[in-house]
């Protein structure tokens, strides 16, 4: 697979998960809202790898990014934010689970890979 073809999955996927995992605790962001934000922890985590840094790096690095993003778009109380970050969190693991297990797709969590 193409890396264009791998990063524009990479940033559906994370999108996916930022909007539906937010509607499942019905505080939903607009699609707009969770395409800014996959796209923003993407980007940060690709040009995280393409400095070279360890794998550690790069999947940590894009966390805050998203987190902060989330609770701005969101405008809710912190422990409502926190919950609808680890719904997202879960449903984000288990889209890895599934790409990287079935289809050998390992970009969502380059650290953790299943096949």
């Amino acid at each position: 697979m193409s890396y264009v073809v791998s990063y524009i999955l990479s940033v559906a996927l994370t999108s996916l998960s930022y909007f539906i995992g937010s509607h499942i605790v019905r505080n939903g962001i607009a699609l707009w809202k969770a395409i800014v934000i996959g796209t923003s922890v993407v980007t940060l985590g690709a040009l995280t790898e393409a400095l070279g840094a360890p794998i550690w790096l790069i999947v940590l690095t894009p966390f805050p990014v998203g987190m902060i993003l989330l609770y701005l778009f969101l405008k809710k109380a912190f422990l409502q934010w926190m919950l609808t970050y680890s719904t997202i969190l879960l449903l984000y693991t288990i889209i890895h689970v599934i790409m990287s297990m079935f289809f050998d797709f390992h970009s969502l969590i380059p650290a953790w890979k299943l096949n």
